[in-house]
């Protein structure tokens, strides 16, 4: 379907849903990320997770000057609880996902240490889903804090995988990393 708006031609955006995991250890932020970035809010209130939160929001995009119809990107959002021991109902989460974001907290630099728990059998089910590191409550310590480059350091063993500073509190770098990671989705399924 096109529609003319002042004498220009735009096609009709092309409606596309993909999954998204929000992995991580208890009290990184997860929740709120998801929170701030669907609903631009914050709250300071600590709210559990049990089980699975699921969410959504959409971004209209265009993934190239070449490309004709803008795309309509519902991200689906599954904010997992804390994972305690991986089994298999925690791994059927992770089934038909396109993408992940795994959340650490800049003050706890342990928030770190189980990673491989959670994003190898992620990574396992799902080899070519992107992911995105997500150090949250950057707001927390300045930036020149010898934690910054320890994350950058640490993110670099999970290759394939970019690390953005963010907080949730304050929304910096929120959008974008959910953006960033929507790209790398279209891009994977040659969009």
């Amino acid at each position: 379907m096109v529609n003319a708006v002042k004498g220009k031609s735009l096609q009709k955006a092309l409606e596309i849903s993909k999954k998204i995991c929000m992995l991580g250890s208890f009290g990184v932020g997860k929740s709120s990320l998801v929170r701030r970035f669907v609903y631009d809010l914050f709250d300071e209130r600590y709210l559990t997770t049990i089980g699975v939160q699921i969410s959504h929001r959409s971004l209209l995009k265009r993934m190239s000057a070449s490309s004709r119809n803008p795309v309509n990107l519902k991200l689906i959002l599954w904010d997992l609880a804390h994972i305690d021991t991986m089994n298999d109902v925690i791994k059927t989460y992770f089934r038909g996902s396109h993408g992940a974001v795994v959340v650490y907290d800049i003050t706890r630099p342990e928030s770190f240490d189980r990673t491989a728990e959670f994003l190898l059998p992620f990574r396992e089910i799902n080899p070519s889903s992107p992911v995105i590191f997500a150090v949250n409550k950057c707001d927390l310590l300045s930036p020149n804090h010898a934690n910054y480059g320890l994350f950058l350091e640490k993110t670099k063993l999970f290759n394939g995988g970019s690390c953005l500073f963010t907080s949730a509190r304050t929304g910096e770098r929120v959008e974008e990393a959910f953006h960033q990671l929507a790209t790398l989705i279209l891009e994977a399924d040659g969009r």
